[in-house]
């Protein structure tokens, strides 16, 4: 099984240094990587930070209230599963983590047999539940700093590729 979320953050002043690089006869590709090591070096850090690409602060889980741990962070597994990969036309950063989608954007999980949901509170034991809503902790995406970033990027990318094509360039 397979999920794709894609968040699309089309800045217009990188498409048009994209058009000029195009145009130039350059190959995008290594501005896309860079682009794309930004995107999952800012998501990383997110979880440090616990916050989300619009600066605000995660809601705590309960579980990183009881234990005193970090909200997302449990075993590590959704932060470390973050990557990123580009190619000619696009930087991407992600995760490959089925329930990745659930903590992104929030939601209700409601057990579908009726048995119900069950699972461990620490402090409490365990717990069975028709449904669960989680609180939306959104981790991907582009802040305002990355942004920024990403504008400082191609414009340094196509400023060194106008250098080396001058006459005596290096």
């Amino acid at each position: 099984m397979s999920v794709r979320i894609a968040i699309t953050s089309n800045l217009p002043q990188v498409a048009r240094l994209f058009k000029a690089l195009r145009q130039m006869g350059a190959n995008p590709q290594p501005l896309l990587r860079d682009i794309a090591f930004l995107g999952e070096s800012s998501t990383r850090e997110r979880f440090r930070s616990q916050t989300g690409p619009d600066g605000q602060r995660w809601k705590p889980s309960l579980r990183a209230q009881l234990t005193g741990g970090k909200t997302l962070t449990k075993d590590g597994h959704l932060g470390d599963s973050i990557t990123s990969t580009a190619d000619q036309h696009a930087a991407e950063w992600g995760t490959n983590r089925i329930y990745a989608a659930i903590h992104q954007f929030g939601g209700t999980i409601r057990a579908k047999g009726t048995g119900g949901l069950r699972f461990k509170i620490p402090g409490f034991g365990w717990v069975t539940k028709r449904q669960v809503t989680i609180t939306a902790r959104p981790f991907l995406g582009v802040s305002a700093e990355d942004q920024q970033d990403i504008l400082d990027l191609a414009s340094n990318h196509l400023n060194n590729l106008i250098r080396r094509s001058a006459p005596g360039g290096a």
